[in-house]
């Protein structure tokens, strides 16, 4: 899917911060330093970018809460199509350099950038999102259970299903979304041994467009529901997108991932095929190590959200998955029994 290039500079941003990152992508600023001299918040986008209705809007809005409640500057920067790790790193490197503290790369794809920005820029904290492998003592590294929500989604979808068969669409065939796929799998069994799971990958790796083309979600999607699927579960960033059209225009349940995606402007022509969401609280996690930074406190090292401490869940915003008294009660059971630990999800 080609990439789109957005160019927003607004408040209190200078002609200097538009040409240093005028290499790195699009840049939205606004607001003033906070009262230590610092500029605020500032993130740069995974595949997809802005306007996935997905995971890279979630770290938005907890962008916009940052910038709201402390009232200083922010950023936020697009991919660009082909992109390197030195590229990824000099983007990250630019927003240090203006004064952003803190800087968070969104998305596993910034782990070595991250890695050698934090090197250079010791005094800055940095996070990344859905990746745990950077030890450096100023990086968060911001990661979800998302095998626990993606769990009960297969309870949703065991208990949902008229035909006994259900779809799993992954992005790109990575240990990540492995996690989704494993839980969902696992919820779907412990519900209804007699249901059945078709799991697929739309690529590889993501360079190949498995987080960013609707088009191959769609496709993926409409595969399954060929061969009996009523429920289908994305796990696909952007891609996700064309696996609701899908289902919607087979008049079958989806369920969305990340972000309410019920909820998503985009999506509201198919949002009453939009069963529940698989919801991580990136918006949360960004806002938090925001909130640490300003409070001087940095959170550092792995930062995890899961069931317990309801930073993954399943939506309700659908009235008709709300209201369904035997599938909620069901979901309850389940949440119960793997916050307790009598439930064990699998991660792969």
């Amino acid at each position: 899917m080609r990439r789109i290039s957005r160019i927003t500079v607004a408040g209190a941003a200078t002609a200097s911060l538009a040409l240093a990152l005028s290499a790195c992508g699009s840049t939205s600023t606004s607001g003033s330093s906070d009262s230590k001299g610092n500029k605020g918040l500032a993130i740069a986008y995974d595949v997809g970018g802005k306007g996935d209705q997905s995971f890279n809007d979630a770290a938005y809005a907890g962008l916009e809460q940052a910038k709201k409640e402390f009232g200083y500057q922010t950023a936020d920067l697009e991919p660009t199509e082909g992109e390197t790790d030195a590229d990824k790193e000099q983007r990250l490197v630019s927003l240090a350099k203006q004064g952003y503290n803190p800087v968070i790369g969104v998305g596993y794809a910034y782990a070595a950038a991250v890695k050698g920005a934090a090197e250079k820029f010791p005094k800055t904290t940095f996070g990344i999102v859905d990746d745990a492998t950077i030890n450096t003592k100023n990086v968060a590294d911001l990661v979800f259970s998302e095998e626990q929500a993606s769990y009960l989604a297969g309870v949703a979808a065991a208990k949902s299903t008229k035909s006994n068969v259900v779809g799993f669409v992954g992005g790109v065939d990575i240990p990540l979304i492995h996690k989704f796929q494993a839980g969902y799998e696992q919820g779907v069994k412990d519900t209804n041994p007699k249901v059945k799971v078709l799991s697929q990958y739309l690529t590889q790796t993501a360079e190949e467009g498995g987080f960013s083309s609707p088009d191959k979600g769609k496709t993926a999607a409409e595969g399954q529901i060929e061969k009996k699927a009523d429920v289908v579960y994305a796990a696909a960033g952007l891609s996700g997108q064309g696996v609701i059209e899908a289902a919607a225009t087979k008049k079958v349940w989806a369920i969305g991932v990340d972000s309410d995606q019920y909820k998503q402007e985009a999506l509201a022509k198919y949002k009453d095929y939009i069963l529940t969401s698989a919801m991580k609280d990136v918006a949360k996690a960004v806002y938090n190590l925001a909130k640490s930074v300003e409070d001087g406190k940095p959170e550092t090292g792995i930062v995890r959200g899961d069931l317990k401490t309801g930073e993954v869940s399943l939506s309700d915003s659908n009235p008709k998955f709300a209201d369904d008294a035997e599938l909620q009660e069901a979901i309850k059971t389940a949440k119960e029994k793997i916050i307790s630990g009598e439930i064990k999800v699998k991660s792969s």
